[in-house]
C-alpha cells in the first residue's frame, strides 16, 4: 500500500515536502521563528537579496501552488502531454535560475563571517530547494510517460475491441481483394 502511495502520489508527496522541508530549514536556522507574524514583517522589512534567505521559501510555495494547481486541473490526456509537464518544467527551471543566483550572491559574500552550523543550514537550504525542483521535474515526466502508457494501451484496446466486433473486416477485405485477382 505504501510502495502504491508513492507511485501515484509521487506529486502530492513532493508538493507538500516542497512546501515544508524549505521553511523548516530555515526556521532551524534562524535564531527566531518564521511561524509568528513580527518575526515574517521583520525579514522583509530588513531584506536584502545577499543575505536575507526567507525568499527561498517562498519561492518554494509558490512553485508547489502553481504545480498544484495545474496537477489538479490536469486530467489524463492532459497529463500525457500539455501543460502539466510544461508548466513543472518552466515553473521549476525558473526557481533553479533564482535559487543558482542567490547562491552565488550568498555564499559568493566574504565580509560575512558565520558561525559554521549557519552555512551548514544555508548549504543545505540550497541544496533542497534545488533538488525539489529538479524532483518536480522527474515526477512530472514519470507522470506524463504513465499516463501515455495508459492512453496508448486504451486506444489500442478500442482497436482489438472494434476489429472483433466488425468481424475483421480487414481480413475480409484482404480476402476480397485475392480472389479479384
Amino acid at each position: 500500500m505504501l510502495i502504491s502511495l508513492l507511485l501515484f502520489s509521487a506529486p502530492l508527496l513532493l508538493v507538500i515536502a516542497d512546501t515544508l522541508l524549505p521553511s523548516a530549514i530555515l526556521s532551524a536556522s534562524s535564531s527566531s521563528s518564521l511561524i509568528s507574524l513580527e518575526a515574517l514583517s521583520s525579514h522583509f522589512t530588513n531584506y536584502d537579496f545577499r543575505y536575507s534567505l526567507v525568499d527561498i521559501p517562498l519561492i518554494s510555495i509558490i512553485r508547489s501552488a502553481v504545480i498544484f494547481c495545474v496537477y489538479s486541473f490536469c486530467d489524463g490526456p492532459r497529463l500525457s502531454r500539455g501543460p502539466y509537464l510544461g508548466i513543472t518544467t518552466m515553473c521549476s527551471l525558473l526557481s533553479l535560475v533564482f535559487v543558482s543566483l542567490k547562491a552565488s550572491y550568498v555564499f559568493g559574500a566574504s565580509g560575512v563571517e558565520r558561525a559554521e552550523y549557519v552555512r551548514a543550514t544555508e548549504v543545505a537550504l540550497f541544496i533542497c530547494s534545488l533538488v525539489l525542483a529538479v524532483g518536480h521535474i522527474v515526477v512530472a515526466y514519470r507522470t506524463s510517460c504513465r499516463e501515455r502508457r495508459k492512453l496508448w494501451v486504451y486506444k489500442i484496446d478500442i482497436e482489438a475491441v472494434s476489429a472483433c466486433k466488425n468481424g475483421f473486416p480487414r481480413y475480409q477485405k484482404l480476402l476480397q481483394e485475392e480472389r479479384v485477382k
